[in-house]
């Protein structure tokens, strides 16, 4: 059985997101699809579901929702205040949210993209094979106040479930692999580039990023040798003045910038959760460490499920139920009461 969600208030940049559409770049559309793919992984196991269903993404606010029937909702991505009829919620975590309950979310406390889903995910209209908007694409659009978002028949049933995400809200160190370019910028260059302390750009979107320094530009050797090809997300391209340009999942199809590297998938979320300001290192690594990395990235998110734990404990389940300590400040009932 479906059910819908109201949305009564919309922060801006909030949009329906899935894991893109892959297989349609030579007709000029990116992948698109979830800027933090490993929080669509996250919602899923919070939720016994499929990893593939369309959620809600929001971009640094979040907004009020109003359930229409009962509906199982997961929180997860970059943390935000919520709250279910005024008592707030935990995040990164699954709940019920009754008919007529209103679910308020605030602003991200850090990082940049916060995510809604629901038990049976939403049911926005497929195009090209995904339900994800891609407004560069001119695909879908913003989610605004009033719209009814219908969602699929949900067959699960348990809420009140915890995840501990990994922490990828605060910048970090990034891994990178050689690119097509990667031999035009002298090892100089290549050395200074993993040696600097760079920022999140503010003007980032979900096309794409520039990471800041202090330090002069990264210059290559014949950047005007290079001819526009394929780009995918990760790439990280030099601009003419000299600063870095991570392209994420919206990014365009082609491209004549010089790129000085590639994300590793893995690495993405976290580029793409990184709010403006926060420091950004990079490191290159060997193609086979790389392959080694999104295996073992495959394999833990498989795993996501069995890492959920029950918000609420139960005490028969608790095999170290005798170390806590249940009962404090016991008095002998002797004691003057005042």
């Amino acid at each position: 059985m479906t059910g819908s969600l109201t949305i009564l208030r919309a922060g801006p940049g909030m949009t329906v997101q899935d894991l893109g559409r892959p297989g349609w770049l030579e007709y000029g559309v990116s992948r698109g699809g979830a800027a933090d793919r490993l929080a669509l992984a996250e919602g899923a196991a919070l939720l016994g579901q499929g990893t593939d269903l369309a959620a809600v993404e929001m971009a640094g606010l979040g907004g009020e929702f109003q359930a229409d029937s009962d509906l199982r909702i997961a929180l997860t991505g970059a943390p935000m205040r919520a709250s279910i009829d005024g008592t707030a919620v935990a995040w990164n975590a699954s709940h019920l949210l009754p008919a007529g309950a209103r679910l308020t979310i605030g602003a991200a406390q850090s990082g940049s993209y916060g995510y809604l889903h629901v038990g049976g995910g939403l049911q926005t209209p497929e195009h090209l094979g995904a339900r994800s908007a891609h407004l560069a694409a001119g695909i879908g659009a913003l989610l605004a106040e009033g719209d009814v978002l219908v969602t699929g028949p949900d067959s699960g049933r348990g809420t009140g479930l915890g995840l501990t995400p990994e922490n990828r809200f605060e910048g970090g160190t990034v891994r990178v692999v050689a690119s097509l370019q990667t031999a035009l910028f002298p090892q100089a260059e290549l050395k200074r580039f993993e040696q600097t302390a760079f920022r999140r750009g503010a003007r980032g979107n979900r096309m794409g990023v520039p990471v800041e320094s202090n330090g002069e530009g990264f210059r290559p050797d014949g950047a005007r040798t290079v001819v526009s090809e394929v780009i995918v997300p990760g790439d990280i391209q030099v601009t003419g003045d000299g600063t870095p340009y991570v392209l994420l999942s919206e990014c365009q199809t082609t491209g004549g910038y010089p790129r000085i590297g590639t994300v590793v998938p893995c690495d993405l979320p976290l580029l793409a959760q990184a709010a403006a300001g926060a420091e950004l290192h990079f490191r290159f690594i060997p193609l086979e460490e790389a392959v080694g990395l999104e295996r073992a990235e495959a394999e833990r998110c498989e795993g996501l499920r069995s890492r959920c734990y029950p918000l609420i404990r139960d005490p028969r389940s608790m095999t170290n139920l005798l170390s806590y300590q249940l009962i404090s400040g016991a008095i002998a009932g002797e004691e003057d009461v005042l």
